[in-house]
């Protein structure tokens, strides 16, 4: 009997959310009407910093003392396309204490909203959302593996592009891997004044990074297949 939920073939916002909260390198924290660059976070990403939590409710919640904070982060593509800001995270919360921008202590944020904004639009996403889901396995790796991609296997986007439908058509002047995930790799066309954004679904979503590899040469095996029909950036 057929599933009546169609396979995922993109992750979801809060998987990205709680992907680039992950592996952040950077953000901006807002409290008490100053801004302050954070770049210490060292492979922990915002979670390393901010201990997220749900809000307090109930006779024992503090009903004052705690300070609105905000974090921003951005989600910058690794490879040199054409606008690389692939997303903007803004998460918003209570802390018990004034921020401190020279402490390595991970501080309590109680949680308020998460927003995501991309080429596509807005998504809120709620705490329990996030703790459902785990940061996709590729996340950590990404960068590396895209950027080998353009660097040393740059013959394979062309080949790639067979598997686009619709066809693109001869005003394609450049496209390159924009990003990967656990459900496939999304290559950016880019064209004279604009560009868009396509998606190649794995066969199967990974689970390991070492996945990724053979379900990047599945898709070249069946773009091989595929008569080449075009000279689209021949």
């Amino acid at each position: 009997m057929p599933s009546s939920r169609a396979r995922a073939i993109a992750p979801t916002a809060a998987e990205r959310v709680r992907s680039i909260l992950t592996v952040s390198h950077s953000m901006t924290v807002v409290s008490d009407g100053l801004r302050s660059e954070v770049h210490r976070l060292n492979g922990a990403g915002t979670t390393g910093l901010f201990h997220l939590h749900a809000p307090c409710e109930g006779p024992d919640a503090p009903s004052t003392g705690r300070v609105p904070v905000r974090l921003e982060l951005t989600d910058i593509a690794p490879t040199p396309v054409r606008d690389r800001l692939r997303a903007r995270v803004t998460l918003a919360g209570l802390l018990d204490a004034p921020y401190d921008p020279q402490s390595e202590q991970s501080a309590c944020l109680e949680f308020g909203q998460a927003v995501l904004e991309d080429a596509t639009g807005r998504s809120y996403v709620t705490l329990r959302e996030l703790e459902r889901v785990e940061p996709d396995p590729l996340a950590k790796s990404e960068a590396e593996m895209l950027t080998h991609l353009v660097d040393a296997h740059a013959e394979l986007v062309p080949l790639l592009l067979r598997l686009v439908r619709p066809v693109p058509n001869d005003g394609v002047q450049r496209a390159l891997p924009v990003a990967m995930d656990r459900y496939g790799i999304t290559l950016r066309l880019e064209y004279p004044s604009s560009h868009r954004d396509v998606r190649l679904p794995f066969t199967t979503p990974v689970t390991r990074v070492e996945q990724a590899g053979p379900q990047i040469h599945a898709l070249s095996a069946a773009a091989r297949r595929i008569s080449h029909t075009s000279h689209l950036l021949a």
